[in-house]
């Protein structure tokens, strides 16, 4: 039975034949099919409508039906760009063979609000957050190197902590921490682009790399040098992927996730539908490794709060332990540990 991801696959290779609208429209689709809440093959099976899914009209339909009908014979050969994405229904399934490993999850820690380029505001993410049971989460607001996605500068992340202190002393309930963080913007060298002393406020720091992602050379030296960097705790999506339109960087992955089981630090996984970065295959390397998992959605809006399952069930095919997995942690731990880290 072809699940979402392959009809995903499908979509695109038949946009890569296509132009103009009909392009647009099978790209757009193949990137909506991972968040479909239930398998197409089902859908069809129960009698339902294939226009019922996000995304899909009836021309798309006609070629997913057809694709139902007459699945292909092999789906082996999938190109890096689009190669081990997990769809939202797959990973729901794996996770509800396993529940109790959703309910260690304790929060959520990669974010934007509208500080930088998300849509909602800190207190709309809290809010989100409560209603999904956290008990903590974590606002990681671009930096200022990052102007395209709106960074913000000391002066506004010192705006952002007054305003993220007074929403802790208001009554949530659930209660629900949230965190002062932010995602650093990270140069090649593995240097950010705050001043130490705004970075010594916040609860946990989060670092990523936005420029030369496209090199095709081993970039082992720029990871070893992020993960050294001691404002830094976690390396955001590491290899920088997309979905179908940047493969993401190289390097020798055993040495990198060897040296953030040394220094104790965090890799993520990027749970958003396009990134899913880090993925299985590497994740299982992390997991040979011994290194410390943070797992965050990179919403940009209340909603994308569901993506988290991607991330989930990423872990949990990747065999992660739950002891290394930060999100997993009461916050007197997580707090803990980034002491542990600074001192």
């Amino acid at each position: 039975m072809l699940t979402n991801s392959q009809l995903a696959e499908l979509l695109s290779r038949e946009a890569d034949q296509a132009e103009g609208v009909r392009q647009r429209a099978l790209r757009r689709a193949a990137r909506s099919a991972f968040l479909w809440p239930d398998a197409a093959v089902a859908l069809v099976q129960r009698g339902g409508a294939l226009t019922e899914l996000h995304g899909v009209g009836p021309f798309i339909a006609s070629q997913l039906q057809r694709w139902i009908d007459d699945p292909p014979a092999a789906l082996d050969d999938v190109p890096l760009i689009r190669r081990d994405f997990l769809d939202l229904a797959q990973a729901r399934a794996v996770l509800d063979a396993q529940p109790r490993w959703r309910e260690r999850l304790r929060g959520d820690l990669q974010m934007h609000t509208q500080w930088s380029d998300g849509s909602a505001t800190v207190a709309e993410m809290a809010a989100a957050a409560a209603e999904r049971g956290y008990e903590y989460i974590a606002i990681t607001d671009h930096t200022k190197g990052l102007s395209i996605a709106g960074g913000i500068d000391e002066t506004q992340m010192a705006q952002q902590e007054a305003e993220i202190e007074a929403l802790n002393r208001e009554a949530l309930t659930p209660r629900v921490t949230v965190l002062r963080s932010a995602e650093l913007n990270l140069n090649t060298r593995g240097e950010g682009d705050m001043d130490r002393r705004c970075l010594a406020q916040l609860d946990i720091v989060l670092g990523s790399f936005h420029s030369a992602l496209r090199t095709k050379e081993d970039q082992t030296e720029r990871y070893l040098a992020a993960l050294r960097n001691p404002e830094l705790h976690i390396v955001g999506h590491p290899r920088g992927r997309v979905y179908n339109y940047r493969a993401g960087l190289m390097a020798d992955w055993p040495r990198v996730f060897a040296e953030a089981a040394k220094l104790d630090k965090a890799v993520e996984i990027d749970s958003y539908p396009d990134r899913q970065d880090l993925n299985v295959e590497l994740l299982k390397l992390v997991r040979c490794a011994g290194a410390r998992v943070s797992l965050g959605t990179d919403a940009h809006h209340a909603w994308q709060l569901e993506f988290i399952d991607l991330g989930l069930a990423a872990a949990l095919k990747a065999k992660i332990e739950p002891d290394r997995i930060i999100n997993f942690l009461p916050l007197p731990d997580l707090k803990r540990w980034v002491s542990s880290l600074r001192r």
